[in-house]
């Protein structure tokens, strides 16, 4: 378990899935947080939970598709507690699946201001911070298809490529000043957004896991806990596969 005790942490997406496993994590740990979602009422139920058991909780509700959402949120976590120390970019859509041919240009904007022009966003807004200080863990939720590609998905997997590119830059400019950046690429997470799934479709894809299931929230917290700890303090720039073997 990490000691992160005094630190503050922004999450996206985090009343529910990902979002939530990870937010609860940093907050088992001691971290302080914000958390953005823009559904108010899981929102709250959310940051209550955490809470009751552990840390305080301040949160934003907005589209992280919008820069004013990570500058509330910003403002929120400097006038609380005066700085940030922890990024987590888990805010994300999946938008409409269907060939690149069939996609218009509206769903690859959606998308994209929301995978990717809200990651930039929340950046622009925390970096300038967590240069004061010298210090800053961030951490952004790309995905498998990002890395791998899927027929279909052509929105959804040039975001998530962008990401990581993304990753890749800011670590090469945050570097000399003790910011670390990298991306978590999940495989596919038992959530709300694959339950969805008919399930002759989850069996299919627990065929191409090697272990034989689909990754849980926690999974994925575990990977975004060590890359925030010190123990990771000499990794940047790099993308963890966390997707049970189903790419090596």
């Amino acid at each position: 378990m990490n000691n992160l005790e005094g630190k503050v942490a922004i999450v996206t997406g985090g009343a529910t899935g990902i979002g939530y496993g990870i937010a609860k994590r940093l907050a088992n740990d001691g971290a302080n947080l914000v958390m953005v979602d823009l559904d108010a009422n899981m929102m709250k139920q959310s940051a209550s939970e955490i809470t009751a058991r552990t840390q305080e909780v301040e949160i934003s509700i907005g589209d992280v598709s919008e820069p004013k959402t990570a500058q509330e949120a910003v403002s929120k976590a400097i006038n609380k507690w005066g700085k940030i120390d922890i990024l987590v970019n888990n805010a994300g859509i999946g938008g409409v699946n269907g060939n690149i041919w069939e996609l218009d240009i509206e769903e690859m904007d959606r998308v994209y201001r929301t995978n990717l022009r809200g990651v930039f966003s929340f950046c622009r807004e925390v970096i300038p911070h967590m240069l004061e200080k010298d210090y800053g863990r961030i951490v952004n939720i790309a995905s498998i298809v990002g890395v791998m590609g899927n027929a279909g998905q052509a929105n959804y997997s040039a975001s998530k490529a962008g990401l990581i590119g993304l990753t890749k830059t800011m670590a090469r400019e945050l570097a000399s000043r003790n910011v670390t950046v990298n991306a978590i690429a999940p495989g596919f997470i038992d959530t709300e957004m694959t339950r969805v799934l008919d399930e002759k479709v989850r069996e299919k894809l627990v065929e191409q896991i090697p272990l034989a299931r689909l990754g849980l929230p926690r999974d994925i917290a575990h990977s975004v806990d060590f890359l925030v700890s010190d123990r990771a303090s000499y990794i940047t720039g790099q993308v963890i596969n966390v997707n049970g073997g189903m790419l090596m």
